[in-house]
């Protein structure tokens, strides 16, 4: 392992551990408001300071953190499994069932994928408990992320079908189901991991575009999307760097990401 990917895989730990132990790092609730510290700077206390409500900002990152640190592997493991459902019957079965999914696939991919998102999310009601919006938020992008997957996944079985042990399965008489399950799921495994990997910081992402404009989970449940809402007031964060914690942290977990799971150079030469 390079050094970088040691950096990354270090970062990452470090990050989902602080997620995870929330509650037991942090000194406050992430919902508790100070009255008497509002809008205060880093002190002993308070190690990134106290929002407009007087919350500790320390203690929402890290809460807000493990809401979407946890739940945008959810939501990529569900369509993840959509698209596998959907990829492999287009590849496996062929005629009728490939021409629909390649249909609806080329449907939802001919649309914006973050203006599909935004769309959706706000014909659906807004005002819902903290908990609803978190599984509505993340609940959406696993359900309208499969498109892309599902073509990949799709061409890699049409691909595998004419693979000769396959070819000798299908000779030696083994059924659809055997063939399915027992010769072409276990070959298809590095493309779905890939999938799933792939999703993962694109959801993330996709959740705190959709916090920033107000559509993702709602106060006072903090996630990484509505902390970041603070930085649209440019001139507060200007005079507190501090603010820029939460911003910090997704970039640390996609780049994390990104040096953990890109191919070395020289691989497979």
């Amino acid at each position: 392992m390079t050094k970088a990917r040691r950096i990354a895989a270090i970062a990452l730990l470090l990050l989902t551990g602080a997620s995870l132990f929330a509650g037991w790092i942090a000194r406050h609730p992430y919902q508790k408001q100070y009255r008497e510290a509002i809008a205060s700077p880093p002190a002993a206390g308070f190690p990134l300071g106290t929002d407009e409500l007087g919350r500790d900002r320390f203690s929402r990152l890290l809460h807000g953190m493990r809401i979407s640190l946890l739940l945008a592997p959810a939501a990529a493991l569900l369509s993840t499994t959509l698209a596998a459902l959907l990829g492999l019957t287009a590849g496996f079965l062929g005629g009728w069932w490939d021409r629909a999914v390649t249909g609806a696939t080329d449907l939802f991919l001919s649309l914006p994928w973050f203006f599909l998102i935004i769309t959706v999310r706000a014909l659906l009601p807004l005002n819902v408990a903290p908990e609803t919006s978190v599984l509505i938020t993340f609940g959406l992008l696993g359900l309208l992320g499969w498109a892309s997957p599902a073509r990949v996944i799709r061409s890699a079985v049409r691909s595998l079908e004419r693979s000769d042990f396959l070819l000798r399965a299908r000779a030696a008489g083994s059924s659809n189901p055997r063939l399915l399950f027992i010769h072409l799921l276990p070959n298809l495994a590095p493309v779905l991991m890939a999938q799933f990997w792939i999703a993962v910081p694109l959801f993330l992402l996709s959740e705190a575009d959709l916090g920033l404009l107000g559509l993702g989970v709602v106060e006072p449940l903090p996630s990484l999307g509505n902390l970041l809402r603070e930085l649209a007031n440019f001139s507060a964060v200007a005079g507190n760097p501090w603010m820029l914690a939460p911003a910090a942290a997704v970039m640390t977990f996609v780049g994390g990401l990104h040096f953990l799971l890109a191919p070395r150079s020289g691989a497979g030469t």
